[in-house]
């Protein structure tokens, strides 16, 4: 039996994807919502949510799943630190993927990096670089944060070893620092670089997208693995069995 959907953030660029490519998945959507419409109204439609709304609208969805105990998929991205830490807190009260990004590629990129970034020493500087199109609302990307997630874990090193950009005498580089540079420009669907660059040498891990296809089948992919799991929130490594 084909599964059925209701799809949050439908008339966004990766809301439209996601219904392009339904089809070709087997996946039936059974309801499409985007900000303005009555959420509540539309939850009983489809096996499982899959969000790709406004992190404004996070908190509402997952109140919603939980009470109808029904799985989500989350590709928003956007979040405060803080608040993302009580969201998920409610997340895993069903079963839940959140991923900051759904392509196969992307992933593999996680986990070479966190391999890299654990071989690798504090001689090894390392800078993460993004680029998205104009039209991108947030800075980094759920994927660059992502990335460094892995390499602050790694490393042993909290968020305060983030520098954002770099203006004016900064002095010398230390060897704590994690760099992050976010780009913005026409309509790029996503470039990611993780760089790695000691004395003498550097290697680069480079993802780049040219179809937003790829988040979206990633998204459908999830949805249809999230069904029968237990209450928790899992990723886009358990769903493709990289851990």
């Amino acid at each position: 039996m084909a599964l059925s959907i209701l799809l949050t953030g439908a008339k966004g660029r990766m809301g439209q994807a996601i219904a392009a490519a339904a089809p070709e998945m087997g996946v039936v959507l059974a309801g499409a919502v985007d900000a303005g419409d009555d959420l509540a109204a539309s939850f009983g439609l489809g096996t499982v949510v899959v969000d790709f709304s406004s992190h404004h609208a996070t908190k509402a969805l997952l109140e919603l799943a939980v009470a109808r105990e029904k799985p989500v998929v989350i590709g928003t991205t956007g979040h405060a630190a803080a608040e993302k830490k009580d969201l998920l807190r409610l997340a895993a009260r069903v079963p839940c993927v959140w991923a900051g990004n759904f392509s196969v590629g992307v992933n593999l990129l996680f986990a070479l990096t966190r391999r890299a970034a654990g071989v690798l020493g504090s001689d090894y500087d390392v800078e993460v670089v993004e680029m998205h199109h104009r039209f991108k609302k947030d800075a980094p990307s759920g994927t660059a944060a992502r990335l460094l997630e892995i390499i602050l874990e790694e490393r042993k090193l909290g968020p305060e070893a983030l520098r954002h950009g770099r203006s004016g005498i900064t002095g010398e580089r230390q060897p704590t620092e994690v760099g992050v540079h976010s780009l913005r420009g026409g309509d790029v669907v996503g470039d990611h670089t993780v760089i790695f660059s000691a004395l003498g040498e550097r290697i680069e891990l480079t993802h780049k997208a040219s179809d937003r296809g790829i988040f979206a089948r990633g998204a459908l992919r999830a949805a249809q693995w999230v069904v029968g799991q237990k209450p928790g929130v899992y990723d886009m490594q358990d769903v493709l069995g990289l851990r």
